[in-house]
């Protein structure tokens, strides 16, 4: 085989005039009488390659056999298109290759699909054929930005002192958190090791070693239930470090975040990034991850509704619980009743009984419980800051599931009105989390992050008496709606984790059993240290105009966690398991 001269997206004017050689795929091929025309293409795009036989008949008979996606290997003089033939929707448009030789190098069968963007294919055969799914310039562009990206993650890291160290893939199950993925060991009968979610343990004993300053672009595991945003195997960026607040911490996460941003995109993000509480995040938007590139924010309501006779509301403010409001501008005329319907229907999945609504006319409120609210219709009006044509829609229940419910609809609407500017990139810091979370099924309190979370200072005392109050050192980094990443500074003192430990349930023998380790790595000058870990899967996605992570990685899983290509996971042969010492006793097909 001839060298390579260049790729066939990248010929130039610089190569005009010279003889070049290109290697790559038959995007298609064309016979206008009698010359025929190949768009060859490789990973940097195509170039236009003419096959005349008046230069050489050989190479005319050669190219005449070809088909889409065999794969060849050209040699010609490249040359300008005639004006009349230039494509400017073409990266090369200008340019065409007069071919003088060509080899076949392969066949191809017809695939079975069109190897372009537009193929409206639907996602099981794109995955069962991933390698031919991963030659469209759309899924080639993204692998390419994945590797910007990191690159650029890469680069901010080691020119800020930080060390790449690599942490164990086979570990120790722990109960807390997702479910893990076992492997069973064959050294040890009846025992497993664990696939890391996270390489958390890991790396705060490397700040207790010493290195100030680790990073790590890994592989982590969840066997948990997929969406669009999650893959049972994943990658993040973590980072730990020694002797920093959380507010430098997040100063140089927002500072490789921006690098990312300017060197990817060309885009120019303003540092710092805002900064609002949980507790703000979840009174104003519903959501601890909100999206802010629109603004309809939830409105509490209580004062003006509390004397209402409406049932709904009383009961909900007589319990603690909240009444608020959503006002979707100028949507009245979008929405019908049966369309309302279908949005109560929506928001039981989050614990909500239904949605009350009403809409804005000229002569007044109007709605299903528009009755009720006769006496206040001024005041709500006022405090919704509503206006004729506008949708108000309520929540009144417990302040999780109002919030929850109202956040969910405010979200779905920012998509079906529009109210989205999809060119930006809206960062947020979200701060000052609670500790804790109350697991109603497990009837105890389970780590709203991790169970290494500082706790605030001032809260330590109340780990004893009132843990629902403990708020932690703990920051999210939010994109879009999205949550990017998670840290927090980590406990560094034995006493206070092992209280941690009690107040999660753990009696001091099963915390001994389970993080023995640590607790004992904790007795030898553990210095105060923290980190961050943000999804590098969900940041490309963002980066990408993606909207499934699957878009933006090599070979994924399905939704079930399957592999349609390679049929995993699969069944193993008796031997195998015999050797492991299992016995699979029943299998559901």
């Amino acid at each position: 085989m001839t060298k390579r001269t260049v790729y066939c997206g990248e010929v130039s004017a610089d190569l005009v005039g010279q003889v070049i050689t290109l290697k790559g795929w038959v995007q298609k091929r064309r016979d206008l009488g009698g010359v025929i025309f190949i768009d060859l293409r490789d990973r940097e795009g195509i170039a236009q390659v003419v096959f005349n036989p008046a230069h050489s008949k050989e190479a005319w008979e050669i190219a005449d056999k070809c088909r889409s996606e065999y794969v060849i290997e050209i040699t010609g003089e490249l040359t300008y298109r005639d004006k009349e033939a230039i494509n400017p929707k073409m990266k090369t448009g200008e340019f065409e290759v007069m071919a003088t030789a060509i080899t076949i190098l392969n066949t191809a069968k017809t695939p079975p699909f069109l190897i372009e963007d537009e193929n409206n294919v639907g996602d099981e055969i794109r995955m069962k054929y991933r390698y031919l799914d991963l030659r469209r310039p759309q899924m080639t562009a993204n692998l390419k930005l994945r590797h910007e990206i990191t690159k650029s993650i890469r680069h901010y890291l080691d020119d800020t002192d930080f060390i790449d160290i690599e942490t164990p893939y086979f570990g120790k199950s722990t109960p807390e958190g997702a479910r893990d993925y076992l492997v069973p060991s064959r050294v040890h009968a009846g025992h497993f090791y664990a696939l890391p979610q996270s390489p958390q343990i890991f790396k705060q004993l490397l700040m207790n070693a010493g290195f100030d300053r680790y990073y790590q672009i890994v592989r982590c595991f969840r066997d948990e239930d997929l969406r669009g945003d999650r893959q049972p195997e994943f990658t993040q960026v973590d980072l730990e470090t020694t002797f920093l607040s959380p507010e430098e911490i997040q100063t140089m996460t927002e500072e490789m975040l921006a690098k990312v941003m300017r060197e990817t995109k060309g885009i120019e993000v303003t540092l710092p990034f805002p900064r609002i509480s949980y507790d703000e995040a979840m009174a104003r938007y519903g959501s601890d991850k909100p999206d802010t590139r629109f603004d309809m924010e939830l409105i509490d309501i209580a004062d003006v509704v509390k004397d209402v006779d409406f049932k709904v509301f009383q009961m909900a403010l007589e319990n603690g619980g909240h009444v608020k409001a959503l006002n979707a501008k100028g949507a009245a005329d979008k929405y019908s009743r049966k369309d309302m319907d279908n949005l109560g229907t929506y928001v039981s999945q989050f614990g909500a009984k239904g949605l009350a609504w009403l809409k804005v006319e000229e002569d007044g409120l109007k709605g299903p419980i528009a009755k009720f609210l006769t006496e206040v219709s001024d005041e709500l009006i006022k405090a919704t800051n509503a206006e004729v044509g506008d949708i108000l829609m309520f929540g009144a229940d417990k302040p999780e599931i109002v919030a929850a419910a109202l956040g969910a609809v405010r979200s779905r609407l920012g998509k079906e009105l529009g109210l989205i500017d999809e060119s930006k990139f809206n960062f947020l810091w979200v701060v000052d989390w609670p500790l804790f979370e109350y697991d109603e099924e497990a009837g105890r309190y389970v780590s709203a992050h991790h169970p290494f979370t500082q706790p605030k200072e001032s809260d330590i005392e109340l780990l004893s008496t009132d843990p629902a109050k403990v708020y932690a050192e703990a920051y999210d980094i939010v994109l879009n709606g999205y949550e990017l990443g998670g840290g927090s500074l980590r406990i560094h003192k034995r006493e206070l984790q092992e209280k941690m430990f009690e107040t999660l349930g753990f009696t001091k023998e099963s915390a001994q059993e389970q993080f023995g380790f640590l607790l004992d790595a904790l007795d030898y000058g553990f210095p105060p240290h923290g980190g961050i870990a943000l999804g590098l899967d969900r940041l490309v996605m963002l980066l990408a105009g993606e909207n499934n992570i699957r878009e933006v990685i090599a070979f994924p899983k399905n939704g079930k966690a399957a592999d349609p290509m390679t049929s995993a996971p699969s069944v193993v042969s008796p031997l195998q398991l015999f050797e492991l010492n299992i016995d699979v006793t029943a299998i559901d097909e």
